[in-house]
């Protein structure tokens, strides 16, 4: 009886023993494949943030990035912000890459102030950035000092945006310096558009406020007006900017950034699907899937 209750117990021991081994060999085999596979796919680690301000180039090429990005298997974080504090994080290191930063001028004190922990990877955009009044080709005037002597052609109003807006202070100041006694009338950029749109299908005069780049480009045949007196400013550039560790831990990203240039029609085409009444990001897809070529030239 004694020897059978020490075998029973030998075997229970023994049991044990075996049952602990195959656990660790079981544990064991499952952690592999996932020390295997995070070795093989480190992108699906990697965060990449980017910040915008809420201008409509902006979210379209964030958008067209996040979606580029993350097909490559890197998690895209979209924040928006304003511009001050939008400069701060990235020079701090918590945003990654801001994609419209107009240069020299409108954001050069930014520049100034952060440049020392930023990398300019270029601009993207190949024409001019630029504000003014805008007016259909078929208008036979060049120049704002030629207004004065039309103004029953054009009602007498300069259709503009949101009164806060800087190009709303840049009008009221040309149409002081110029003397041309335009109403600049308060609207919103929709509401501008759709004024545009009514006037340009009747062939009828309208001076706008305008900016470059801006989809009304891409739909409408227009032209800006010569601004002598220089109050809406001097053309600038659109620079993509990244943070410096950014940088040198994402080469790759880095190579991509710098690859990518959108002229006026793709930029603008873009747009329009989003102020058509897209999603940003559905429209960045369908947007790279119309323009496959395009886009696999930055991607090399």
């Amino acid at each position: 009886m004694k020897l059978q209750k020490s075998l029973w117990k030998r075997g229970l021991v023994w049991s044990m023993v075996v049952a602990m081994i195959t656990v660790g060999l079981v544990a064991g085999c499952g952690t592999t494949p996932a020390k295997e596979d995070a070795g093989t796919t480190p992108s699906e680690n990697k965060t990449v943030n980017i910040g915008y301000v809420n201008w409509a180039e902006d979210v379209a090429v964030s958008n067209i990035w996040k979606v580029l990005l993350e097909e490559k298997g890197y998690q895209v974080n979209l924040k928006s912000l304003d511009v001050a504090p939008l400069f701060v994080g990235l020079n701090k290191g918590d945003l990654d890459v801001f994609m419209d930063a107009w240069l020299p001028i409108t954001h050069q004190s930014y520049w100034d102030k952060y440049k020392d922990n930023l990398d300019d990877y270029g601009t993207w955009y190949k024409s001019e950035a630029k504000i003014g009044l805008v007016v259909p080709k078929y208008v036979d005037i060049n120049s704002i000092e030629e207004m004065k002597a039309k103004k029953d052609q054009f009602d007498g109003k300069i259709i503009g945006i949101d009164p806060g807006a800087g190009i709303m202070k840049a009008t009221s100041k040309a149409v002081g310096d110029y003397g041309i006694d335009y109403e600049v009338v308060q609207s919103s950029e929709a509401a501008m558009m759709t004024a545009l749109d009514k006037a340009y299908r009747d062939k009828k005069w309208i001076a706008v406020t305008g900016w470059s780049p801006h989809w009304m480009f891409a739909k409408y045949d227009l032209k800006y007006l010569e601004d002598p007196k220089a109050d809406f400013g001097s053309a600038e550039q659109i620079h993509t900017l990244a943070n410096k560790n950014f940088t040198t831990k994402n080469p790759d990203i880095s190579k991509m950034l710098k690859a990518f240039k959108l002229d006026d029609q793709q930029i603008g085409s873009l747009e329009s699907l989003i102020n058509g009444g897209m999603q940003p990001e559905e429209a960045a897809k369908k947007w790279i899937t119309d323009n496959k070529d395009l886009v696999d030239g930055w991607m090399k």
